[in-house]
């Protein structure tokens, strides 16, 4: 699943794996567009040089579409 801000925000961490794009950087998990109540503090995510990322928080991976 890409990550789009959407219109309403979207449940933290529900998906093990989501693909990014150049636009969405920089990169953060929860992303800005979902809610934080119900998950980890937001953390950012270095993956410009390797093309992936994983959070260490909840495990969520990150892959980069170039």
């Amino acid at each position: 699943m890409a990550m789009k801000a959407a219109s309403a925000p979207q449940p933290a961490n529900t998906q093990s794996h989501y693909e990014v794009t150049m636009q969405d950087l920089p990169l953060s998990c929860p992303g800005p567009a979902m809610v934080l109540w119900n998950s980890h503090p937001r953390v950012y995510l270095a993956i410009e040089q390797t093309g992936f990322a994983k959070c260490g928080y909840c495990g969520a991976e990150y892959t980069l579409k170039r």
